[in-house]
């Protein structure tokens, strides 16, 4: 498996890459890559899509369609090519700033359509690529680089929002969790439908820096020891502080395309 990633799914050519030591993208790449393998899909089936920020890097790396559009607008760039190549798996991958701040509408609005797309979210809750700016995912309280003295705005819970919006699949793991990350990914790749996964990811250079969190050792013991599974929470009380990763949200509902071809199908024949 190894020896077929490196073959087919990676562009050694633009190795060494741009992240930060210690940044958590790599490990989220790795996970998306190997469930891009192991699901038995070819460069040809599918598309990644990023806007602008770090994590939105990664699709240069990739050996496939891949498409780097404009700060937030990932998701409308993925529903025009599924549009128009709706046998592509779609594939977003964005930062928590790019993708809830200027993309947020964009992102609200696709998951109410339904459009079958992968969405992974990579939460380090800072704007990592332009200096650790407080994004929407910054928890209250923290410091960023706008905010030294603590963030004052509540955060953004991504998986509510993907919920509350209409998603069909919403699941949450995080980088310490590489096995389990890469099996959501999975698992969302499958879904008919608006996916979404989110990855806590960690930013030791800015965001864990300036909170005092340590390297990424730290902060990656940090997730361990304080993530708990979904089947665990049997009250709100008992995720408090916690990290809840799982499954989150698995519904079946209507999926945009198919309803969109028979309005046309129905159209041709008047």
């Amino acid at each position: 498996m190894n020896q077929e990633i490196l073959d087919r799914l990676r562009m050694d050519d633009r190795f060494p890459h741009i992240l930060c030591p210690g940044c958590g993208i790599g490990s989220a790449m790795n996970a998306m890559i190997r469930a891009i393998a192991e699901s038995g899909l070819t460069n040809d089936d599918i598309c990644i899509i990023s806007g602008i920020g770090c994590s939105s890097r990664v699709p240069g790396y990739i050996d496939a369609d891949t498409f780097h559009t404009l700060h937030g607008r990932a998701i409308p760039s993925a529903t025009g090519v599924k549009l128009a190549h709706p046998d592509k798996e779609m594939i977003i991958i964005a930062g928590d700033g790019d993708l809830l701040a200027i993309g947020g509408n964009h992102f609200i609005h696709a998951a109410r359509r339904n459009l079958d797309m992968t969405v992974i979210l990579i939460n380090n809750h800072n704007y990592g690529m332009t200096g650790g700016q407080y994004s929407p995912t910054t928890p209250q309280g923290k410091r960023a680089k706008t905010a030294p003295y603590g963030c004052v705005e509540r955060a953004f819970d991504a998986c509510e929002m993907g919920i509350g919006s209409g998603a069909v699949f919403v699941a949450r793991s995080t980088t310490y969790h590489t096995p389990h990350l890469k099996g959501l990914i999975k698992q969302a790749m499958k879904k008919n439908g608006f996916a979404l996964v989110e990855v806590i990811s960690q930013c030791p250079t800015l965001y864990g820096r300036l909170n005092r969190m340590g390297d990424a050792v730290k902060m990656l013991e940090y997730f361990k020891e304080n993530s708990i599974t979904v089947s665990q929470v049997k009250e709100p009380k008992d995720a408090e502080g916690k990290i809840v990763i799982g499954v989150l949200h698995d519904i079946e509902a209507p999926e945009y395309y198919e309803s969109y071809r028979k309005v046309c199908e129905h159209a041709q024949r008047r």
